[in-house]
């Protein structure tokens, strides 16, 4: 085998335009909670109720398995950013690796992923507000336009503010999460009826066993699931802003895996062993229907504070993902020029105006469809996610083979089973699609709508074609001359 040109031999790749500005101002514990936030969201705390409804307890197994494979796409990502840490995220790597039409795609359709999910987030805000009797004659919409002020002004003070309020959600969303683990596995412990039932697993057993709708109906669950998973993604952007990147980020990924399982597939068994699952349903988090049948007064009020702040959490984080990620594709030349304008905080302030324009429909929509908004904009969001993950794995498997051919140094946070199991996790997500297919009228009416996606980003990217070639023309002119 030739030697690798010595040139290429530095493992340290130079720092990308799009890093230009930002400030390093997330810290370890700030880190460390984002990955956790990231897994831990409104797909859990409110979606949960929904899929326990359709599926039963079979949940938890759909749970394991696409969390499994949400794992491995963060390990793919995590080794991604340890080759070049970058707010660009994915999709700094995918035009490296893949090319710049490849860029133009993934960052728009994950700016309609965060877009369609902040939607889901604010409606979700909403919901949870009515829960409360004192607040029940206000419109959704009302409370859906209160929480998209507050974040977005806390997106556009600078990244320490963000980083700061992520690490309170989350905290406070693990230690909900943690106080129902205990109390849950006490009360199953010492066999205490809750809500006029017997707990143990004679609940599941009696109420149709583990699929009680049949197989099928669990595995179209998965695409609902996948969607829990969704902010995953996060921390490869967040890295760009990290301090110590290279010592936070193994430890915090692969921490992950073990708190999915624990927050995700214990939860769910906890809960049909605490209650049939039938007492379980959409629009209500499955956590307050538990308190509630426990009886204590205000235990109830207490948790639906718990998901109130992770959805706001979502809605945080989506506003930070997507100013940046438009901000590096207008560098790129793949998105309009203003984009990439910061303001005196260094932030991305235009990218985040753009995304709060987008959930400011969001808005209108609570207002004109309340009871419809939450799904409609759910199965949206669906192909952002799957796509971002998909050029995450297609980045990660060009990124080994530059490795094996010599031209990258190794990153030394390699991803588990690679190539293989980056190759599975691509049939995994093919099989989502098919799964979406299957399901009528919202999943396939999705999917329907992927051509009129696809005419949009073909119309896209011809209009900024002058601007992706004067920034290539650039480029070139700057760069320096080969060997």
């Amino acid at each position: 085998m030739s030697r690798p040109d010595p040139a290429q031999e530095d493992s340290t790749p130079i720092v990308p335009e799009e890093d230009d500005g930002y400030h390093k101002g997330l810290g370890a514990r700030q880190i460390q909670m984002i990955a956790v936030g990231g897994a831990i969201g409104t797909g859990l705390f409110l979606g949960a109720g929904s899929r326990l409804q359709a599926a039963g307890p079979s949940l938890a197994l759909v749970y394991l398995v696409c969390g499994l494979f949400s794992f491995l796409i963060m390990r793919a990502l995590g080794e991604l950013v340890m080759y070049r840490p970058t707010c660009g995220s994915f999709v700094s790597y995918t035009r490296e690796f893949l090319g710049e039409k490849a860029a133009f795609v993934a960052g728009w359709l994950s700016f309609l992923n965060w877009a369609m999910t902040g939607i889901v987030d604010i409606t979700a805000v909403a919901l949870y507000m009515h829960f409360w009797g004192t607040f029940a004659a206000v419109p959704q919409w009302v409370f859906a336009l209160m929480a998209l002020g507050i974040v977005a002004t806390l997106n556009m003070v600078g990244v320490k503010w963000f980083g700061e309020i992520e690490f309170w959600f989350s905290l406070i969303k693990i230690v909900a999460l943690c106080l129902f683990l205990v109390i849950g596995s006490v009360i199953l412990g010492v066999r205490m009826p809750v809500g006029g039932h017997q707990t143990g697993l004679h609940l599941i057993a009696d109420n149709g066993g583990l699929f009680p709708h049949g197989l099928v109906a669990s595995l179209l669950l998965v695409q609902g699931v996948v969607f829990a998973y969704s902010g995953i993604e996060l921390i490869g952007t967040a890295a760009g802003e990290c301090a110590d990147v290279r010592t936070v980020l193994p430890r915090s990924i692969n921490s992950v895996i073990w708190r999915i399982g624990l927050f995700y597939v214990f939860s769910v068994v906890l809960l049909v062993n605490l209650l049939p699952w039938t007492a379980y349903h959409a629009g209500t988090s499955p956590f307050v229907t538990f308190f509630e049948a426990l009886g204590i007064p205000g235990v109830d009020t207490i948790m639906n504070i718990v998901v109130l702040t992770a959805a706001l959490s979502s809605l945080n984080s989506g506003l930070y993902s997507t100013g940046r990620v438009l901000r590096a594709m207008a560098l790129g030349g793949a998105a309009p020029g203003m984009l990439a304008r910061m303001n005196t905080h260094s932030v991305p302030a235009n990218g985040i105006l753009l995304t709060v324009a987008v959930y400011l429909v969001g808005v209108v929509l609570n207002y004109i469809v309340p009871s419809q908004v939450f799904e409609i904009m759910l199965n949206m969001a669906a192909l952002g996610i799957m796509s971002t993950w998909a050029f995450i794995l297609l980045s990660q498997i060009r990124l080994r083979q530059a490795v094996r051919s010599g031209r990258i140094a190794p990153t030394g946070f390699e991803m588990p089973g690679a190539p293989f199991t980056s190759w599975l996790t691509l049939a995994f997500l093919g099989g989502v699609l098919v799964l979406m297919a299957c399901d009528y009228p919202n999943g396939t009416c999705t999917l329907a709508s992927i051509p009129v996606v696809g005419l949009l980003l073909v119309a896209g990217w011809k209009y900024l074609a002058p601007t992706h070639n004067a920034h290539a023309a650039r480029t070139n002119d700057t760069s320096p001359p080969t060997a």
